[in-house]
């Protein structure tokens, strides 16, 4: 039998659990618009975390202190003309800790995006000067490069595009079959040299078509993600005129898809004169969308995130993700397709004596924990008080 005292310490340590609240740690500061941060598969205790000009640091995730040089260095091959234009992606190769081999995203001198593989010796630094460019193409404004890619559950790697930039996609890149732009590509990187198109990619079999397409409509595809448990496919589309957009897609689903852009802004037509029109036939529409404004549940630039797959309960299952200008983090759950259970999380998720300013990017480590990239600087992991 129980003495009082074990009941009321077994009450209260129950109520403190179910009571639990969410927030935030820092986990690191001082970066340079840091725009990015990951871990390669089978790394616990260090977070690798890019700067938008071109550098790429181990940080220790105790310590809060990165290494004495960069893991990767490319400042000298990238441009920053742009306020969008950088160094934007970075995805590890599953046996990253065997063979040292990741990619990077970034748009180069020439105003084009290459996508580039390395191979790291020691898995801490990076000759910059062996690098492959595996893949490259125009970058025709300065905005609008997406710049997120990463493996999916098919070992393929994919990667998203935006438009080329300007506004309204001018060139109607997002519709048109012929350009990389507007697109999420899937290529097989698996050859020791240059990569292969998968046969089962959607457009192989048409000479007009690009075969890396994958899917096609996307505006800005600023972060993109994997769910970790279930393979499903989340894109946060940058909006325009007047919405913000996350779209879904079902692990094994997808090929061919075409998400509307220019024709159309989230699920609504366009409001520009002259560039709207109706949802093209099978065009996939959204499973969130959110209005410009800076009210709570507004905002003016949508920054993709992930399925939540960590410890804390409050999320579990839940796609966290926030906004860029109107710097706030929310979350729903998926239920028969439907976006369920809208929460914001803004209040809750703010560092003691701050507050997140500008979310360039959301980050997922190999426990499923979440972590909040501040455009301005520091890196925090979201945790249960």
């Amino acid at each position: 039998m129980l003495r009082k005292s074990s009941i009321a310490a077994s009450f209260l340590a129950s109520f403190a659990i179910s009571h639990a609240e969410i927030g935030v740690e820092p986990v690191a500061k001082g970066f340079e618009r840091p725009v990015w941060a990951g871990v390669p598969k089978g790394v616990k205790g260090k977070l690798w975390v890019m700067e938008q000009g071109g550098k790429v640091w181990i940080v220790d995730e105790k310590t809060g202190e990165r290494g004495s040089e960069p893991f990767l260095d490319v400042s000298q091959d990238v441009t920053r003309k742009g306020n969008e234009e950088g160094l934007l992606g970075l995805a590890f190769a599953a046996d990253f800790e065997k063979t040292g081999r990741f990619y990077v995203n970034y748009t180069d001198k020439e105003k084009q995006t290459r996508i580039v593989r390395f191979v790291s010796k020691d898995k801490k630094t990076t000759d910059a000067s062996t690098g492959e460019v595996i893949l490259k193409y125009p970058s025709e404004f300065e905005n609008h490069n997406g710049g997120w890619l990463d493996f999916g559950p098919d070992g393929m790697l994919y990667i998203g595009n935006g438009d080329g930039g300007a506004g309204d996609d001018p060139n109607k890149r997002g519709q048109a079959l012929d350009s990389l732009l507007g697109k999420i590509l899937r290529i097989d990187v698996s050859p020791e040299t240059g990569y292969k198109v998968p046969s089962d990619n959607p457009f192989v079999s048409d000479k007009e078509v690009k075969p890396e397409i994958w899917a096609y409509g996307v505006r800005n595809p600023w972060r993109c993600s994997f769910d970790r448990e279930t393979g499903d496919f989340w894109i946060g589309d940058v909006g325009q005129n007047r919405w913000e957009e996350i779209n879904y897609m079902p692990k094994g689903k997808g090929a061919g898809a075409n998400y509307g852009w220019r024709l159309r802004e989230a699920d609504k037509e366009n409001p520009k004169k002259d560039v709207g029109g109706p949802l093209p036939e099978g065009a996939i529409d959204p499973v969130y969308s959110y209005d410009h404004g800076m009210k709570d549940n507004e905002g003016l630039s949508v920054t993709g995130g992930y399925v939540y797959r960590g410890p804390v309960k409050e999320l579990q299952g839940r796609y966290v993700f926030g906004d860029y200008q109107n710097p706030r983090i929310w979350s729903f759950e998926l239920k028969n397709g439907k976006a369920t259970g809208f929460k914001d999380h803004t209040k809750a998720l703010q560092p003691e004596g701050g507050r997140i300013n500008l979310i360039s990017s959301f980050a997922e480590d190999n426990d499923g924990n979440l972590y909040i990239v501040d455009h301005r600087g520091p890196v925090y992991k979201i945790v249960e008080r």
